[in-house]
């Protein structure tokens, strides 16, 4: 077996084991962020990822530390597009 096969399935193991919560913050001047947490942030699809999220959600972003940042409250798209992206649904925490 390749070690690019191999990469893959561990990738889609621990896509399924990862807890992700989204929530939205108010910020100042009534300024609403959705926040996602539990994403591996070392990840480098991430990036693309995060490009692809702005561009469907018409919305500034960026990753921080340990979560990623969206302007907006885009919650449940967000979710949405997770699941699409083989995410397991229960392990997503809407708040």
């Amino acid at each position: 077996m390749s070690a690019e096969i191999l990469d893959n399935i561990l990738k889609g193991v621990f896509k399924e084991q990862q807890v992700i919560k989204i929530r939205v913050e108010k910020r100042k001047g009534h300024r609403e962020v959705t926040v996602i947490t539990g994403l591996d942030t070392k990840d480098p699809d991430l990036r693309k990822m995060v490009s692809e999220l702005k561009s469907l959600l018409a919305c500034g972003g960026t990753i921080k530390d340990d979560h990623v940042e969206l302007q907006g409250d885009h919650r449940h798209k967000v979710k949405e597009f997770l699941i699409a992206r083989g995410f397991a649904e229960s392990n997503i925490i809407v708040e």
